[in-house]
């Protein structure tokens, strides 16, 4: 609630308000009581009776409408800071969280945190107000009937005190349960081609049903036992009001009480329910929305990925001729700490160089990525650009002058401009023209009837393999890099894709330096430097020609290639 105190104090000032208006109504009844017992005039006192009833309603209303645009105001800032949060998280917990669970705490947590704010803090503050004065005047007309509600209230209330924690705990397993099905959601509809092609459909429904029933279930249980909080606030509040009639009605025929005094203090009574039956939901809702809040709060308790240096100008640093673009020096690094993926990485990339990494799968090529992007930080060792640490550089400043084109080329839902301008949106439309004729992508552009502005579909799906490829070459090119990371980038191209690519990576290379992860012999050959990766360790470095003759291991990857290549041209089909 920081920030909004103001707002809160404005409404809890109306809500008072509200309830002094409806306090002094029964006091105006017992008035009229009296005065048509000793005869006087009432009509004076009835108006008045009416203007009070009328000005309640409406500060009752305004009153209302601001503690919740309040509550909103608050649910709009956690949902802010939830996604300003969950883009800035580091890459380890990514990896260690499923995204599906992660957007269910944006949408399905935070709903349900809206109802805990929206509904439960307003009957709460609104309750908890007119509690007090109508205890206080009640207490005034007659403090033994209070003590007679007070008592009945207390039972009521050990009742209800019984199934909070039970709501609490059942809410958290259904906001999990919740959490669990959005994941299997996603998890199906990233991959639903494939789940089409291998009819898994309804495989999929029946695991994402079940955790669909999972989550019914506990929303089941939250609800059988918010169930059990109406009856009892009902009985807690008929029962006090046929006490306190029963009994003040006894002490009235006793003379030991006027009918006036009675009538105003079943009023208060009336009153008082309204307050006391708020402050019980509140608390039903405000335990249901804990569940979410613990949720929520475990996602924003953790860490972002912090800047370590100053950000720079884009291109503040520029390497000399003799200055290499990326240096890895003795660089160690391990996901977990019983298993090391690179072992002394040692190799650099020079200015408008264009390096190779090749090895098995598994040997650390896309973990040499992702230090390079400082998506992590080495255990050991160094990483330099233009001859700094990228330690001793802001993680936004140094990514800004790397370019990333990943395996699969991740296109996102929009127009073709969109996705281009995504890391430069103040490029201009010459910027544009030079990457599309760069990627090779001019030709493609002026195909399409609607040019830049024609949507891309989700994930990219309205454009073949070698296009999102290029599109997303070119995004990467509109930043002007200064050295641009290639992850397999003809690993699912045809021949006349992969040409192209080729031509364009060509192009490229004149103007930025390029790191290539490359399985295929092609691509390996288009290279100035090959680095070979094995067992997490650079074990061979140079040109093709060099590593045919000193590398044992580059010769049995080279004749690797060459054999399915050759399959490929004589069978028709592909390599393992």
């Amino acid at each position: 609630m920081r920030g909004h105190g103001r707002r809160i104090a404005s409404g809890a000032a109306l809500a008072l308000m509200e309830s002094a208006l409806a306090l002094a109504q029964p006091l105006l009844v017992k008035r009229v009581i009296e005065e048509a017992q000793s005869g006087a005039g009432t009509g004076r006192t009835i108006g008045l009776l009416i203007a009070l009833f009328l000005a309640q309603a409406v500060v009752q209303a305004v009153a209302r409408y601001v503690l919740a645009r309040t509550g909103e105001g608050i649910v709009l800032g956690l949902r802010l800071n939830l996604i300003h949060c969950l883009l800035r998280l580091p890459m380890r917990t990514y990896d260690r969280h499923r995204i599906g669970d992660l957007i269910s705490r944006t949408s399905a947590d935070s709903t349900a945190l809206r109802t805990l704010i929206a509904e439960g803090f307003t009957d709460a503050v609104t309750g908890s107000i007119g509690l007090i004065g109508v205890v206080a005047l009640m207490l005034w007309l007659d403090w033994v009937l209070f003590l007679i509600v007070l008592a009945v209230i207390t039972l009521g209330s050990l009742v209800v005190a019984s199934v909070l924690s039970g709501i609490e705990r059942a809410s958290l397993h259904a906001q999990q349960a919740t959490g669990t099905m959005t994941a299997e959601l996603e998890r199906a509809l990233s991959a639903i081609r494939t789940v089409r092609a291998s009819g898994a459909e309804q495989r999929e429904a029946e695991r994402i049903g079940d955790r669909a029933r999972s989550a019914y279930k506990q929303s089941v249980r939250v609800g059988a036992l918010d169930a059990v909080i109406s009856p009892a606030i009902m009985l807690t509040i008929n029962g006090s009001f046929l006490l306190v009639l029963l009994i003040g009605g006894v002490r009235v025929a006793g003379q030991e009480g006027s009918v006036a005094d009675l009538a105003a203090f079943l009023l208060y009574l009336l009153y008082f329910t309204g307050p006391v039956s708020a402050v019980f939901q509140a608390s039903s809702t405000m335990r249901q929305g804990l569940g979410a809040l613990r949720r929520i709060s475990e996602i924003l308790d953790l860490p972002g990925e912090a800047e370590t240096a100053p950000a720079l100008p884009r291109r503040a640093v520029a390497p000399g001729r003799d200055v290499p673009v990326l240096e890895f020096q003795d660089v160690w690094f391990r996901y977990d700490q019983n298993r090391p993926v690179l072992r002394g990485v040692s190799f650099q990339v020079r200015p408008h160089s264009h390096v190779a990494l090749i090895g098995n799968s598994g040997v650390g090529k896309s973990t040499v990525f992702a230090l390079t992007e400082r998506f992590y930080d080495p255990d050991e060792g160094r990483i330099l650009f233009a001859g700094q640490d990228i330690r001793d550089i802001g993680q936004a400043a140094h990514r800004a002058r790397i370019g990333l084109v990943e395996q699969h080329a991740p296109v996102l839902h929009g127009t073709l401009r969109e996705n281009l301008l995504y890391a430069a949106p103040d490029a201009d439309a010459d910027e544009l023209d030079r990457v599309l004729e760069l990627a090779q992508l001019t030709e493609l552009v002026s195909r399409l009837p609607r040019g830049l502005d024609t949507e891309a579909g989700e994930h990219g799906m309205a454009l073949s393999g070698g296009e999102r490829q290029r599109i997303a070459l070119a995004r990467s090119l509109l930043t002007r890099p200064g050295l641009l990371l290639l992850d397999e980038p003809t690993a699912h191209l045809d021949a006349v894709n992969e040409v192209a690519l080729h031509e364009a990576i060509l192009r490229i290379s004149r103007e930025c330096a390029l790191l290539v992860i490359a399985h295929r012999y092609s691509t390996v050959r288009a290279a100035d430097r090959i680095v070979v990766l094995d067992g997490g360790r650079v074990v061979a470095a140079g040109t093709h020609d060099e590593l045919l003759v000193s590398s044992a291991h580059y010769q049995f990857l080279s004749r690797a290639q060459h054999t399915a290549a050759n399959r490929v041209a004589e069978e028709g089909t592909p390599p393992l």
